[in-house]
This record gives C-alpha cells, sequence and structure tokens, in this order.
C-alpha cells in the first residue's frame, strides 16, 4: 500500500481559532480525518504532519523523496502557509528529490493580499489547489490518487 504525506505548514496547528472568516472553523485534527477518509477510499495510507519549522519541513520532502523513489509513495499533499511565497529551501527540496507534490491553500490566496500571490512551490508541484476551504485536502487525495499508476 502507497503512503501519502500531507505536510502542514506555520501557523495550520492553529485552523479553528485562526481568522476563522478567512480558514473556517474546522480543526487540524478535523483536517487528518477528512484526509484519512480519502486516502481509506483510494487504498493508500497517510502520514500526516505539522511544523512551524521550515527546516523540519525540508527534512520532511526530502523524506518523502526517499520513499517516493523507493516507490512506497503516492506523494505530497503541501500547505506550505506563508513559507509558500517565502521559501526557496522548499522550492529546491521538491526540485531536488523529484517527489511528486500538490501545492494546496485552504483560501484563494489569488484573492487576498499581493505578497500571496507568489509561490516558489508552483513551478515544481505537479498542481496546485486553492480556495476549496478544509475539503481541498480531501479533493488534493483524490487528483493525487488519479496519478498513481494502477498496481
Amino acid at each position: 500500500m502507497k503512503t501519502v504525506y500531507v505536510l502542514n505548514g506555520p501557523n495550520l496547528n492553529l485552523l479553528g481559532t485562526r481568522e476563522p472568516a478567512v480558514y473556517g472553523s474546522a480543526t487540524l485534527a478535523d483536517v487528518e480525518r477528512l484526509c484519512s477518509e480519502a486516502c481509506t477510499r483510494h487504498g493508500l495510507a497517510l502520514e500526516f504532519r505539522q511544523s512551524n519549522h521550515e527546516g523540519q519541513l525540508v527534512d520532511w520532502i526530502h523524506e518523502a523523496g526517499r520513499r517516493h523513489a523507493a516507490g512506497e509513495l503516492a506523494g505530497v499533499v503541501f500547505n506550505a502557509g506563508a513559507y509558500t511565497h517565502t521559501s526557496i529551501a522548499l522550492h529546491d527540496a521538491v526540485k531536488g528529490t523529484g517527489v511528486t507534490l500538490i501545492e494546496l491553500h485552504i483560501s484563494n490566496v489569488h484573492a487576498r493580499e499581493a505578497f500571496r500571490h507568489h509561490s516558489y512551490l508552483s513551478p515544481v508541484a505537479r498542481a496546485v489547489l486553492c480556495g476549496f476551504g478544509v475539503a481541498g485536502y480531501a479533493l488534493a487525495i483524490d487528483g493525487l490518487a488519479a496519478m498513481v499508476p494502477p498496481a
């Protein structure tokens, strides 16, 4: 059974309390349940993680790349939060490992502040999904599952 990594960046641990008008009222635990259900529907295992630290996220991308190369990983759904707009290190980690990655945002970043319109991850992502709220996580897993060749 292949695994999907769902990685969450800074401040996503505050879901449910941080700007509910933008991010909704679902908690990160609620998001993990949505992801688990989506993975189960597709016969995939789930690794769900969150960190506020850029280096930890880079290390997890490296780990995902090794597992992807070994045929154990379907890919990564990545909500890098603010690091999307600032981190060349995360761009380089994705590019360097060649892992299949879907960039995800809960809100429509293009309808928000101008600094959120640029992504360092988009050029190395297989797909980008934004604006569907937390339901976007399950949609991203559905899309990733469709990319995985049948066993």
